[in-house]
């Protein structure tokens, strides 16, 4: 009854066991019983809490798969939802992405059982964007090729959507950019035909910023994130959150159903992003700027990952190679959890490195290499192979005399363009002499 949920609420955060012992009597209580479905309901969903809160994923594998019999006498609409809240549950759980794949695997059989195919496909989505977090990347591929030929066919527009920008994401992390351009370019032609919940559009505008940023176009990726941000602006509250790291992308929390917390850490991960486009184009000094203006700003400004990306731009503003890996060391969390940061931050170092290398030998025409790596503060190797490859790519011109343990540097070659002018001229003379002749041949 009402009184056993209340008493199983009280004792849940001192005896967690024998609150699931209370919930677990309401939820499976005979039907002759006098609980009504809406307890059942309450049961369940605490129930799946407290095994969240618990840790327990077998726990919560098992109360799924042994609710089917509650979740087939509710309405669809309603069982749908609670299948959905229920699988989400594992995202609290450390290490429970697995747990969760299986599970949502075994409920879309049940959905395929039961003939509810709108809950299926959902459930399908959402197992996709699991293969997606897992790297299960061929497996998310095939299922989102036979789910799309059945949306087709439905017309489900918005479900196209979801599922377009899940392909549209699987593609980029395997690098395929022009498929995954493609994707992202059919998800946003469905979503043209029908109203685009604001935090499905925000994240459109994520992917788009994220592609334009692996291609190199920061301005453009830098104003699609902005979008982002403002995007989500009416779905959280203005108040300084306080998640400790980036997280993971998920394309169903982005949704129209997702939380406050969500949210917010999805403007989190898009403002990382504008500050790391400006870090990219070489404008550190505009972030001070960018976190001073704005209420969204500002509830990020005291955010680790966000001091993180300061600390970066301060060492790229002053070219210290030294301040920038105590930064990387320092917030390794911050800066190495996020893909996107983490690659472009490696490109960043790369470059840094090479302006202090190009910095360091200006003056010398030979100088040996065990006098560079100790001015640059890195190990000779590492300082052999970033100069071999640098003269590889003519940022300048010399050898390594491996021999002696030098760097022998070259003036710049000057063009001498007496061939191509050579050239030039027998090409036009030629084209006179050819005149002349067609002249001649008319006389």
């Amino acid at each position: 009854m009402a009184s056993q949920l209340e008493q199983a609420k009280l004792v849940a955060k001192e005896a967690p066991q024998k609150a699931a012992e209370l919930y677990s009597s309401v939820l499976f209580a005979d039907s002759t019983s006098s609980y009504t479905v809406a307890d059942r309901e309450v049961a369940l969903l605490s129930l799946a809490a407290l095994f969240e809160r618990m840790q327990d994923a077998a726990a919560l594998t098992k109360l799924i798969n042994g609710s089917q019999g509650y979740l087939t006498a509710v309405s669809k609409a309603k069982s749908s939802k609670l299948i959905r809240t229920l699988v989400d549950r594992f995202n609290g759980i450390a290490g429970g992405i697995q747990p969760q794949i299986a599970t949502c695997r075994g409920m879309v059989d049940w959905a395929r059982g039961e003939n509810r195919e709108y809950l299926r496909q959902a459930l399908e989505t959402r197992l996709i964007s699991l293969y997606l977090d897992n790297r299960m990347y061929t497996e998310a591929l095939s299922l989102i090729s036979v789910l799309l030929s059945e949306l087709k066919k439905l017309d489900d527009k918005m479900q196209l959507v979801e599922v377009h920008l899940l392909e549209s994401r699987v593609y980029m992390a395997i690098k395929n950019l022009p498929k995954s351009r493609a994707a992202l370019t059919s998800a946003r032609t469905a979503a043209n035909s029908i109203y685009t919940p604001p935090p499905l559009q925000a994240h459109l505008d994520l992917q788009s910023g994220t592609l334009h940023a692996e291609e190199g176009d920061f301005k453009t990726a830098y104003s699609y994130f902005f979008e982002t941000m403002e995007g989500l602006s009416a779905y959280v509250t203005p108040k300084t959150v306080d998640e400790s790291a980036l997280p993971t992308l998920a394309a169903g929390d982005m949704s129209s159903g997702g939380s406050p917390v969500s949210y917010e850490q999805r403007q989190l991960q898009a403002f990382a992003y504008m500050l790391l486009c400006k870090i990219m184009i070489q404008q550190p000094e505009d972030i001070t700027a960018l976190l001073a203006t704005g209420k969204t700003a500002s509830k990020f400004r005291d955010h680790r990952a966000v001091a993180a990306l300061q600390a970066v731009a301060k060492a790229q503003k002053q070219r210290s190679l030294a301040d920038f890996e105590r930064v990387l060391s320092e917030y390794r969390d911050e800066l190495q959890n996020d893909e996107l940061i983490r690659n472009h931050l490696t490109t960043l170092y790369d470059t840094l490195l090479e302006q202090n290398l190009v910095r360091l030998i200006e003056p010398y025409s030979r100088v040996e290499i065990a006098h560079i790596a100790k001015l640059i503060g890195l190990p000779i190797r590492v300082v052999e192979n970033k100069l071999s490859q640098m003269i590889l790519d003519k940022v300048f011109y010399g050898i390594l005399d491996q021999g002696n343990g030098s760097l022998v540097i070259f003036p710049e070659p000057k063009h001498d363009s007496t061939y191509e002018t050579t050239l030039d001229t027998i090409k036009s003379l030629s084209n006179v002499v050819e005149s002349l002749y067609t002249k001649a041949a008319t006389l």
